[in-house]
């Protein structure tokens, strides 16, 4: 059982880790906000879409999605228009004000919603979680399983507190909000590459 946890630990982390847009949003909300408690929201939303895909792909939907064809290639179409999509938004996110730091739930609702977003709808996720942590739990059985399957929801979990802790000290740094921008500014062009990486490799 313990080979099942490190080997799910070790894949994880080479999955998640790895630049993405999930991965910048979160990041750059951490340094946007003048506390970390404001950016708890997007941090857990992330890992609960996180943990429901990879509980889906434990449990054999990923079979199911590598079976047809055609829904592969819906999930690349409609995932790489998603990524062009949501780099334009970024690319033209304007500076963060000091008014964005004071808690607003209508602007908690709609970061939520993004996140909900670059998470469920993001093609990497979906192909790395439901492709690769899926058909690696096909070897595992039991408790096994189990053990597999929870060390790569602990990794995202950790991961993604990491990021915001890590991006709240960039912004406890930065006064200006100008390395915002910038995250935002590169945040678009890993979304554009991914795009276009995700269809040159898919076809």
């Amino acid at each position: 059982m313990a080979a099942a946890f490190i080997h799910g630990m070790i894949l994880a982390i080479g999955l998640i880790i790895p630049l993405g847009v999930q991965n910048f949003f979160v990041f750059s909300q951490g340094a946007l906000k003048n506390r970390f408690s404001h950016v708890l929201p997007i941090v857990v939303t992330a890992a609960i879409c996180d943990t429901l895909l990879i509980v889906l792909a434990v449990s054999g939907v990923s079979l199911l999605i590598l079976h047809f064809i055609w829904m592969k290639t819906v999930l690349v179409l409609l995932g790489a228009l998603f990524l062009l999509y949501m780099g334009i938004m970024s690319w033209r996110a304007e500076p963060p004000r000091t008014s964005a730091d004071i808690p607003d739930d209508r602007k908690t609702g709609k970061l939520i919603g993004y996140t909900l977003l670059i998470s469920i709808l993001n093609p990497h996720a979906i192909l790395d979680t439901i492709g690769v942590i899926g058909t690696s739990s096909i070897h595992y059985e039991g408790a096994r399983k189990w053990a597999f399957m929870i060390a790569c929801i602990a990794v995202s979990w950790a991961w993604f507190f990491f990021l915001a802790l890590l991006g709240r000290l960039v912004g406890k740094l930065d006064h200006t909000g100008r390395w915002v921008v910038y995250l935002n500014k590169i945040s678009a062009v890993v979304m554009w590459a991914a795009s276009i990486l995700l269809l040159v490799s898919s076809f």
